[in-house]
């Protein structure tokens, strides 16, 4: 088949099934498009709880379909692509977590949403690039145990310097493979545009930048920007939305090697394939999921 025959039995079966999609922002540009709603792991999670559907097709990847998973227990969610992972959620395991906190054990377990159900079900409470600056602030004790994004954990570091950061020896391999050398090239190409970065790059990276955010912040910050070229400091995929919602803007990519591997696995024929043979379902332990969802919860309840 070729893409409009994918994209209308898709459509199909998905009436069929009673199923909703949802897509990353870092997904293939045909992914987005015919995905129910565009956005960061945890907003589409909470999306997917919120609404009525029964079946959850999740264009992402491993973790965050899990997280989907957590939140809508009585759902049947589905992964696209089985070997869809995440190498930063990779770099720690509940074993290896639950050895460090004996090293640390008054600290307050802080996991960024980037990890699995089993490194959230021992951890206190979860945070995403979005808030977690707000979710340390809120947190009593100054000892934070900060897994798995050095990155992040840095520049949550640098914004509440009152608490005592312990990170752990995590990261993205795509933001964090971004250097100085290219922002000084692409800064000569476009000099008027401004420098909007995600926290996962490197803390050098992101102190040489006009903005620092998650995903969703970076989209709302060149819309809102009265500005109209932009240097973008992450994960290719996002330039659909940008370019979509901002048509009269100019977007540039801060490097080429801004692409994630397992976000481009999934096609329109992997969508296709996962609604037509309910392929893959995502299954958790009961006793992880609930230890799991608490560390959500606690985090929900800040905002």
């Amino acid at each position: 088949m070729n893409n409009i025959e994918l994209i209308e039995k898709i459509n199909e079966l998905k009436k069929e099934k009673n199923a909703v999609i949802v897509a990353h922002n870092y997904q293939n540009d045909e992914v987005q498009e015919v995905a129910d709603v565009i956005g960061d792991s945890l907003a589409l999670s909470r999306y997917c709880a919120d609404n009525d559907k029964d079946v959850i097709v999740f264009c992402g990847v491993h973790f965050m379909a899990e997280s989907a998973k957590i939140l809508s227990p009585s759902k049947t969610v589905l992964l696209p692509e089985i070997d869809a992972g995440c190498p930063m959620a990779d770099m720690v395991t509940a074993d290896a977590l639950k050895e460090e906190k004996k090293k640390h054990p008054g600290a307050v377990v802080v996991c960024y949403v980037n990890s699995s159900a089993e490194v959230k079900a021992e951890s206190d409470i979860c945070c995403t690039s979005s808030n977690a600056i707000e979710v340390v602030k809120s947190i009593p004790e100054k000892d934070i145990l900060f897994v798995p994004d050095k990155n992040l954990g840095s520049y949550v570091a640098q914004k509440v310097p009152e608490k005592n950061i312990i990170l752990w020896e995590g990261y993205c391999i795509t933001h964090h493979r971004v250097n100085l050398d290219q922002i000084k090239e692409i800064r000569n190409i476009h000099p008027d545009a401004l420098l909007l970065v995600h926290p996962e790059c490197q803390k050098e990276i992101w102190e040489q930048a006009d903005f620092v955010g998650s995903t969703k912040q970076i989209i709302d910050f060149a819309r809102e920007s009265g500005h109209s070229k932009f240097i973008i400091g992450t994960e290719m995929g996002i330039m659909y939305k940008l370019k979509k919602d901002n048509p009269d803007k100019s977007f540039y990519l801060l490097s080429q090697g801004l692409v994630c591997p397992n976000m481009k696995k999934t096609t329109l024929k992997s969508v296709y394939t996962a609604l037509n043979e309910m392929k893959y379902e995502i299954k958790l332990d009961e006793d992880v999921r609930l230890n799991a969802k608490k560390a959500l919860d606690r985090m929900l309840r800040i905002g």
